[in-house]
């Protein structure tokens, strides 16, 4: 193994083995997140949910109902790419600004762990030399990875993702919680995800 690989394995077991947030998680430290070094696209999340938790695996919130796309699936949908290769680590790497599901609050699940993104991310972002594209989903990690937008609303960063260049797309969370925004937003699914599955494409290829 080179030396790359072996920091990086060595920072995957650190991390994995993190209980710096224990005492404000209700389900307990369980940090979920896929990397791998060769991977050409990194999808910057935001917190694993109750199902990711219980299933240890990113965007496995899947819902059950026929007319409803998990976020896992929508986000596959936008991106032009299958489940497979969603889930290939040598292709995509998927780090969430916070590794544990938070909790819930009064209007649904609590923001990452202030803790999580410090101490964590900077470190296996430098593991990451391939990153061709990033993909940045929500308020979160659109203020961690473009920080120069943060006078703006969601829907304006989204709607001005031409001026940040071919290596970064910033992007609606895809919950079905964001069907409304969606529905009032149509250009964002006429205009925005054909860049989206086309640079994804780009990155792969």
């Amino acid at each position: 193994m080179d030396n790359v690989s072996s920091t990086l394995s060595e920072l995957v077991r650190e991390v994995r083995g993190c209980t710096r947030c224990a005492a404000h998680l209700p389900l307990g430290p369980r940090p979920v997140f896929q990397i791998d070094a060769r991977a050409t696209i990194l999808v910057a999340a935001q917190a694993p949910g109750t199902k990711v938790h219980a299933s240890g695996r990113p965007f496995t919130d899947h819902t059950g109902a026929r007319l409803t796309l998990s976020s896992g699936d929508r986000l596959r949908a936008w991106m032009g790419i299958d489940e497979a290769t969603f889930y290939d680590p040598q292709r995509l790497a998927i780090i969430p600004m916070g590794f544990c599901y938070p909790g819930r609050g009064s209007g649904g699940d609590l923001p990452p762990r202030p803790e999580c993104a410090p101490a964590w991310r900077q470190r296996l972002l430098a593991q990451l030399p391939n990153i061709r594209l990033t993909l940045v989903i929500g308020q979160y990690a659109r203020d961690w990875h473009l920080p120069e937008t943060r006078r703006l609303t969601l829907t304006e960063t989204v709607s001005r993702y031409a001026e940040f260049g071919p290596a970064c797309i910033p992007l609606p969370h895809p919950s079905p919680r964001n069907n409304r925004w969606l529905q009032k937003n149509p250009w964002f699914e006429r205009d925005v995800v054909p860049v989206l599955a086309q640079r994804v494409a780009d990155a792969m290829s």
